[in-house]
Formats: structure tokens, sequence, C-alpha cells
């Protein structure tokens, strides 16, 4: 017994260590990018990587604050995020639940359907011109409709309502509820760990994506966040007019470029711990029936 005790402590005391540096390994380059967001042109000289700023400034937020064009991307993220996570999450439902019922014409050939699609895909030139051919080109329906459905989040979604037990459905069937009010009634609150990951992976998705924006969009002001970091990052180009903090104000390139990451990372990073004690327990539960 003493041996297995003195086992399991040092299993325990070397999985703590290994999670710690791997912790470390994640949350140090970000301390790096916002302390370098706080900081100013001489703490960057002196010292090329901080991890807490050693002389505070919000010269950098004060100028991508100044400008439209952070604002314009902010509210462009913002709604194709929103809406298009509420969009996705009631088609990936309606389907998902359709497909779990064995009693539906044509299941295994849309089931089929769906498994090909984790394996296959058109590629970039036939979706660009199905875009283009459906008139969605420069238009944010662009940036949602295309992977309206997450096959996988699909598979696993149809999964947990498949583990709901029949006789639910079927007495509110008898009760006369339809089938959309089954979904939304029942389904829908019983499987709420399961929306919330899932919305947020969706979230997570849209949020960070920017390649289709520069493939469909060519408007400028409908540019989401995430492309215009790109801009600044790869090309260390500015946010636009800053002539109202006057000609004196001078902000060092690679602190806007810090203060643009951490300002297009934290919306999306501040929604995690509302959906965090759901987010284990959707994706296992939703993984027991395929």
């Amino acid at each position: 017994m003493v041996d297995k005790s003195l086992s399991a402590k040092i299993s325990q005391a070397v999985l703590i260590i290994v999670l710690t540096v791997i912790s470390a390994i994640m949350v140090i380059p970000i301390l790096h990018v916002v302390a370098s967001s706080f900081s100013t042109q001489e703490s960057l000289i002196q010292s090329r990587f901080l991890l807490f700023p050693t002389d505070f400034s919000l010269d950098a937020y004060t100028y991508i604050f100044s400008t439209n064009t952070f604002f314009d991307g902010m509210k462009v993220s913002i709604f194709i995020t929103v809406f298009g996570t509420v969009l996705k999450m009631i088609v990936t439902l309606m389907l998902a639940y359709a497909l779990a019922h064995k009693s539906m014409p044509g299941r295994k050939i849309m089931n089929y359907a769906v498994l090909v699609t984790l394996v296959f895909n058109a590629g970039m030139i036939p979706n660009f011109m199905a875009i283009t051919g459906y008139g969605l080109k420069n238009s944010l329906w662009a940036l949602i409709l295309p992977g309206l459905i997450d096959p996988f989040n699909l598979i696993v979604i149809r999964g947990f309502i498949q583990a709901i037990p029949e006789e639910i459905e079927e007495s509110a069937k008898l009760d006369g509820a339809n089938e959309a009010r089954i979904l939304f009634s029942i389904i829908v609150p019983l499987s709420m760990a399961a929306i919330a990951t899932f919305s947020l992976f969706y979230a997570v998705v849209i949020w960070n994506s920017y390649f289709d924006a520069i493939l469909y969009i060519s408007d400028s002001k409908k540019f989401p966040v995430q492309v215009l970091l790109r801009q600044i990052v790869l090309m260390s180009g500015g946010l636009g007019d800053s002539s109202a903090l006057g000609t004196d104000f001078y902000v060092p390139p690679r602190t806007v470029r810090m203060a643009v990451i951490t300002a297009a990372t934290a919306p999306i990073l501040f929604v995690y711990p509302f959906v965090q004690k759901h987010f284990a327990k959707g994706v296992m539960l939703g993984s027991v029936k395929g």
C-alpha cells in the first residue's frame, strides 16, 4: 500500500509539473503581447521580451481607438460572429434533430453525405465561383453562409440528441406537440450543454477567420478586425487618420501591433468563462452515440 501511495504521489507530481510547463508555454506569449502593448518605445528597446510593462503607457490604445477603422472592423466582426453563430446553431440543430431519427426517409444517404464532406472539399476556386454566382461577393453573407454547417459539430450534436430518451418525445407527441415544438421546447433545453459548447466553436472560427474576407470582400469598411490585424502584423501598416492626436504623437509600430492583437483577442476570451462549465460535458455526451 505504501509503494502504491508513493507511486501515485510521484505520478501526480509529474503530471502537475508537465501541465504547469505546458500552461507556461501558452501563457507567457500572451503576457508578452499584453505587456508590450502597454509599454513605451524606450522600454521595448531596452528589453526585447517583456512579461510586465516597465513604463506603463496607453498611447497604443489611444491611437487605435482614435480612428474609425478599428471600430468598423470590430462592428463587422461582432455582427458576423453573433448573427453567424446563432444562424449556424439553428440550422445545425434542425438537421441534427432530423438525422437523429431512424424513421426519417433518406436518413442513411444524408448521413453519408455529411461524412463525405469531412474528407472532401470543393476547393477555393469552386467556392469562389459559387459565391460570385449567387451574388454574395462583397457582402457580409459571404462570411456567414459558406460553411453554414460544420459536419463534425453536426455529428456530435446528432449523437447528443440520440442520447435523449425517446419516451420524452413520444409523450410530447401524445400531448399534440409537433416536431418544431418538440425541438425548441424539449430538445433545446435538454441540449444546452452541447449548444453552449458548439456555439463557442462556431464563434471562435468566425471571429478568427480572415481568409474568406480577403477573397470575397473588396470594400475596406466591411473588413472584419482580423483582416486589419493581418495588415498591421504583416505589413506594419497604420489604422487610418490619427491627425486628431497631433503631429508630435508617435506610437511604435510594434506597440500598435501588440495593442491590436490584444484588443482583437480580448472579446472572444471574455466569452469562454461563461460556457466553460458546459464545455467538457457538451463534447463528451455528444460522442457517446454516432
